[in-house]
C-alpha cells in the first residue's frame, strides 16, 4: 500500500481542485455560450456525457501531447519519435516531418524481440510469404493453419501445462475468457489492483464479484472464508464455482505477486487459481517460465494460466493454458477462438522462434543472456533510482518500475523534460491509476546497454531535480559507475 506524504497530498488535492473548480466555469460559460447558438441535434442528450467527459476535456486535453505519442521505427533500446504539433492549445495535435532519436523507456520489449533478431526475423519473414499477413477466418472455419497447432503446443510445454488455446487479442483473452469459465452462482476474488481486461470480464460473467486487499494473502482468507460461510446472496446456497483472480507482475505497480501463499490458500479453500502472467511470463523466472518458476511454485496447483505474447515475446496475441478437459472446453465456448479472427500467422511464428531462443533451442546460449541481462538491467535500475531519492514501487527481479509524481502538475513536466533530453518515459494518471497516485511508468529491456541505462539515469535524475519528485533523501557520491554491476548466478 503507498503512503501519500501529508504535504503531498494536500498539493495533490489542491492542483486538481483547482483544474476542476476553472474547468466547471469555463463549461459554465460554454452553456451560455450555447444557448445562443442552435444546435443540429436539438431534441438529442448529449452523446458524451459525464464526469469522464469533463476530465477529458478539461484536464486530459491540456497535456495530451505527453500520450499517444508515433513513433516510426521498431520498439528497440532506441527508437525514432515522430514530433508533434499543437495551434489550438492541444485540442488537436498534427505530425510533423521532423523525428527525434530516442532512449526507449517505455516499451514492453523486456527480452528485446521487438526490434530484428538473426534467428526469429528471417522465420517470421518466410512465413509470410507462405501463410500470408491474415487467415482472414475464425479459428473454428479456415482460420486455423499448422502454425497454430504448433503454437499452442509450444506455449503449453514452455508454461508446463497439459494444453493451451491462443488468441488474437491478451486484453481479449481476460475479458472473453472470464465470463465462459463462471457465471451466475459463482463467485470471482479479484485483486484490487487487477488489470482492467480482468476487471471486464469479470463484470461480464453475471458471477458475484469480491475484491481483497492488494496483494495480501491474509485479507484474501478473510474474504474466502466470510464468503464461503454466508453462501450465494440472498439465498445462501453454496457457491457453484470459486475463482482467486491474480497477476503475477502487476503492471501500474510492478510488484511480484505473493503467489505461494495464495496458492496455498486456494488449496485450502477448494477455490480455482487464475493466474495473469501478462508482464512475468518470459521476464522473470531461470527460464523465462514466469512466476511459477520464480517463485517455486508446481503449476499443478494453478488451474488457469494466462499470459500475453507483446510483451517478452515481440507479438501479439495471448493464451490460456490448463488441463485438456478446460482448453477443450473453451474450444467450443470461448468467443475469442470462435468468432474472431485466428492470430496472424506471422506473429505466430514469431512466438514460436521466441520461445525457442529462451530455450537454446536455436543452438545458441542468446536466450539465457537475454534473461540474465533483464534482471541485471531492472535490478541495478531500480537500485540507482532509489539511491537517488525517488519513490520507486515495485520488487527486484521486476522490468516495471514506477516512479511516483502524485501532482497533475508533475505529470506533463516529467514527461516533456525528458523528451526534451531524447529520453522517451510513459506518464500514467487517472484513470488507468488513482486520481492522487500519478506516476512514470518505466519499461527496462534486455537490449538496454549499460550506457543506455547510466543516460537514462543521468537524465531522470536531472528532471527529478527540476520537477521536484525526489521525495526521499539522496544517498551521497553515489553515481552509477561501470563497474558498479550486480551480480547475478
Amino acid at each position: 500500500m503507498i503512503t501519500i506524504p501529508y504535504l503531498t497530498a494536500l498539493s495533490t488535492y489542491f492542483s486538481y481542485g483547482l483544474l476542476f473548480a476553472f474547468g466547471q466555469f469555463r463549461d459554465f460559460f460554454r452553456k451560455i455560450f450555447d444557448w445562443w447558438h442552435a444546435s443540429n441535434l436539438q431534441g438529442y442528450a448529449p452523446i458524451c456525457l459525464g464526469l469522464e467527459d469533463f476530465y477529458i476535456r478539461r484536464l486530459y486535453l491540456r497535456i495530451q501531447d505527453c500520450f499517444g505519442r508515433p513513433i516510426c521505427s521498431p520498439p528497440d533500446a532506441w527508437f525514432d519519435v515522430v514530433e508533434r504539433v499543437s495551434n489550438d492549445n492541444n485540442k488537436t495535435l498534427k505530425r510533423t516531418t521532423k523525428v527525434s532519436r530516442c532512449l526507449n523507456l517505455g516499451s514492453y520489449n523486456y527480452l528485446g524481440f521487438a526490434a530484428s533478431d538473426e534467428y526469429c526475423t528471417p522465420r517470421v519473414i518466410e512465413s509470410l510469404k507462405r501463410f500470408s499477413p491474415s487467415t482472414c477466418s475464425t479459428r473454428v472455419d479456415g482460420g486455423t493453419t499448422t502454425l497454430h497447432s504448433e503454437l499452442e503446443e509450444c506455449v503449453a510445454n514452455f508454461v508446463g501445462k497439459p494444453a493451451a488455446i491462443v488468441t488474437g487479442m491478451g486484453y481479449v483473452t481476460n475479458s472473453a475468457i472470464l465470463p465462459v469459465l463462471i457465471g451466475k452462482g459463482g463467485l470471482i476474488i479479484s485483486d484490487s489492483l487487477n488489470h482492467n481486461s480482468i476487471v471486464n470480464g469479470a463484470r461480464g460473467s453475471g458471477a458475484t464479484i469480491r475484491v481483497f486487499q492488494h496483494n495480501t494473502p491474509s485479507h484474501l482468507e478473510k474474504v474466502l472464508r466470510e464468503h464461503i460461510a454466508e453462501g450465494q446472496p440472498r439465498t445462501h446456497r453454496p457457491w457453484k464455482k470459486i475463482i482467486v483472480v491474480v497477476e503475477g507482475i502487476y503492471s501500474m505497480e510492478g510488484e511480484l505477486c505473493q503467489f505461494p501463499d495464495i496458492v496455498a490458500i486456494c488449496k485450502k479453500y477448494k477455490a480455482y487459481v487464475y493466474l495473469d502472467e501478462a508482464h512475468s511470463i518470459g521476464a522473470v523466472g531461470r527460464t523465462g517460465r514466469g512466476v511459477c518458476e520464480l517463485l517455486g511454485v508446481d503449476t499443478a496447483d494453478v488451474e488457469i494460466m494466462m499470459g500475453t505474447f507483446t510483451k517478452s515475446f515481440g507479438s501479439c496475441g495471448g493464451y490460456i493454458a490448463g488441463s485438456k478437459e478446460l482448453i477443450e472446453y473453451l474450444k467450443y465456448t470461448c468467443p475469442a477462438h470462435l468468432y474472431a479472427t485466428s492470430i496472424s500467422p506471422p506473429a505466430a511464428q514469431q512466438i514460436i522462434s521466441s520461445i525457442k531462443v529462451i530455450l537454446g533451442e536455436d543452438g545458441s546460449n542468446r536466450g539465457a543472456q537475454k534473461l540474465a541481462q533483464i534482471r541485471e538491467n531492472s535490478n541495478f535500475f531500480r537500485s540507482e533510482l532509489q539511491k537517488m531519492g525517488f519513490e520507486v514501487l515495485g520488487d527486484n527481479d521486476s522490468p516495471v518500475m514506477p516512479i511516483m509524481l502524485y501532482n497533475p502538475a508533475k505529470i506533463p513536466a516529467f514527461s516533456r523534460e525528458c523528451l526534451k533530453r531524447n529520453v522517451a518515459v510513459v506518464t500514467v494518471a487517472f484513470p488507468a491509476t488513482p486520481l492522487l497516485l500519478a506516476r512514470a511508468r518505466i519499461c527496462i529491456s534486455a537490449a538496454h546497454s549499460r550506457d543506455d541505462l547510466i543516460k537514462a539515469l543521468k537524465v531522470i535524475s536531472e528532471v527529478g531535480d527540476l520537477v521536484g519528485i525526489k521525495y526521499f533523501p539522496a544517498e551521497p557520491n553515489k553515481e552509477p559507475l561501470e563497474e558498479n554491476r550486480i551480480k547475478l548466478e
